[in-house]
């Protein structure tokens, strides 16, 4: 896709998001940081996925592979080993499980668009037994590693482990379970930032990821009112 197709290819209400996020994110980094690189390219590279994803490109996916790498490293240099441990083994395999889903499932042939899927009820089942599977075992394993901040570190794996199965299944909830992994890892890096001021470009960076990801549920819900019209 070359540069003027992707400038159409966004709407203008997409491109106001993308940039106010971008400026955010450049603006906590300026104030507070100068120094974290790795942070500031891991945030820039988050939104710019966030807004494919919302389109349900699967391109979005891809740049989100990079994203659980950098942020990975991050969250070990802050000991947030759930954070660690939920992106890199889970969130970064699950990407491209994601990744694989969506392209074998393209909506009438487009692959930049994925076909949007409803959930059963036994969808719902499944993901009540994973979520609480993951979160037990996590939850442990994290008391064991001694990891910052715990509660919010175990109630993140949760909410990480909604949002990846909803991904998987193709739902606009997957939208919504990300927006409230924001929430808990705005509380995290808020907790972070009282120590460290440099935190405050993660901090802002998630803040940018919650506004995203609620315009991606609203756009995926009109996606799927189009495709089953």
């Amino acid at each position: 896709m070359n540069a003027l197709a992707l400038h159409n290819y966004f709407s203008r209400a997409e491109k106001l998001l993308w940039l106010s996020s971008v400026t955010l994110i450049l603006a906590a980094f300026l104030a507070f940081d100068r120094g974290n690189l790795t942070a500031l390219a891991a945030s820039l590279i988050g939104v710019t996925s966030l807004l494919f994803n919302a389109k349900g490109n699967p391109v979005g996916q891809v740049i989100g592979i990079a994203f659980c790498l950098l942020y990975g490293f991050i969250s070990w240099h802050y000991a947030y080993y759930g954070e660690m441990i939920t992106y890199l083994g889970m969130t970064f395999p699950m990407s491209v499980v994601t990744l694989v889903i969506w392209l074998r499932n393209p909506y009438n042939g487009d692959r930049m668009c994925v076909q949007v899927n409803r959930l059963r009820p036994l969808d719902l089942l499944w993901l009540a037994v994973v979520t609480a599977a993951v979160t037990v075992v996590f939850g442990f394993l994290l008391r064991a590693l001694n990891t910052a901040n715990l509660v919010p570190s175990i109630v993140s794996i949760s909410t990480s482990t909604i949002a990846v199965y909803l991904s998987w299944r193709r739902s606009p909830w997957f939208a919504v379970g990300y927006a409230l992994n924001d929430l808990v890892l705005i509380v995290l890096w808020a907790l972070a930032a009282a120590e460290d001021p440099g935190a405050v470009s993660m901090l802002m960076c998630f803040i940018a990821f919650l506004a995203n990801d609620l315009y991606g549920f609203r756009n995926w819900r009109r996606m799927l009112r189009q495709q089953t019209a």
